[in-house]
């Protein structure tokens, strides 16, 4: 469970002028903001290594490759963050053995360590998407989450994650921001913050304000979100990137539309107040409401909206057999 050697240290705090200079440089962005972000990204997308996440994990890999015969031998997460998609997913039985990579080194250290913790068998690299440091044919499953609207060129990630992959292999990725979906939920998290900040100015609500400095890093960090972000995708076009680069049995789904106008509101009022003022009753408010719009989602309105009107968009595919 070790980095290679030569991987480079994380980089936790950018200055003001590093940010700047990472307005121009799409990558650097994505090294400083996810060291930024890595220590703390957990706890800001409450994500945890138990059944909750567990369940959830699965559930997307579930919704896109459908029926599958595991275990897979050895599984890669692309643009790993701090392991979410595949640690949660080895504990769920879809894979024996991984590996982790990500462009941030300080995402790598997180996973890894979330991974040893866990007794999971996975090693990692630090790595960049569009040129994957593992030799042809080495992975069973290649999966990511949240990683594709990151990469400067999806094309040739995905002809990479096709390299990587044995004869046969299949990819899963989920949880990338849809056109659309993307449009209303940075509309929501906007008014959210705005009106957060602004009403805890108050005398009354000081108690419920962030310090100063915290709300600083936040919109020097939210600076550099603007500046990661680099794709929105409507299911069609990702499915035929896909194809593009090689893959066949392609497929998108799509999901949260009802409960993306629940998430995304909730998400950024957590990022705008002192964490020990929401408790229990708050994270059961927020996970029951999600769970509750998720059935709605799921069971009414997949069947009468279209789904490039839905926040997530998940893609399978394989890599032709030989």
């Amino acid at each position: 469970m070790t980095a290679s050697p030569n991987d480079p240290a994380p980089r936790p705090h950018a200055t003001a002028d590093e940010v700047e200079a990472a307005r121009q440089d799409t990558k650097l962005a994505q090294v400083l903001y996810h060291d930024w972000e890595a220590e703390t990204y957990d706890d800001k997308w409450s994500i945890s290594y138990d059944e909750r996440c567990i369940d959830y994990a699965r559930g997307r890999f579930d919704a896109a490759a459908g029926e599958q015969d595991l275990p897979y031998e050895r599984a890669l997460e692309l643009g790993c963050g701090t392991g979410f998609f595949l640690l949660n997913l080895m504990q769920s039985g879809v894979a024996a053995k991984g590996s982790v990579t990500d462009l941030s080194p300080g995402m790598v250290k997180v996973a890894l360590r979330n991974a040893e913790n866990l007794g999971l068998d996975v090693d990692g690299r630090v790595a960049d998407a569009e040129t994957i440091p593992y030799e042809d044919d080495t992975f069973d499953l290649v999966v990511g989450h949240a990683v594709l609207h990151h990469i400067p060129d999806v094309e040739q990630s995905m002809r990479e994650v096709l390299r990587v992959l044995k004869p046969g292999g299949r990819f899963v990725f989920a949880g990338e921001p849809s056109t659309i979906g993307d449009f209303y939920a940075r509309w929501l998290g906007r008014a959210t913050w705005e009106t957060t900040t602004r009403i805890t100015r108050l005398p009354a609500l000081a108690s419920w304000r962030r310090p100063q400095e915290e709300l600083d890093e936040s919109s020097r960090a939210a600076a550099l979100e603007a500046v990661v972000d680099i794709h929105t995708f409507d299911p069609s076009e990702l499915e035929h990137i896909a194809k593009a680069a090689g893959a066949v049995d392609v497929h998108a789904e799509t999901e949260e539309f009802a409960a993306a106008f629940l998430g995304w509101p909730v998400r950024t009022f957590e990022a705008a107040v002192p964490p020990e003022k929401l408790g229990w009753n708050w994270a059961k408010f927020a996970f029951g409401g999600w769970k509750a719009l998720t059935w709605l989602d799921e069971t009414v309105l997949k069947h009468v909206v279209p789904r490039s009107f839905f926040y997530n968009v998940m893609i399978t595919g394989t890599k032709p057999a030989n």
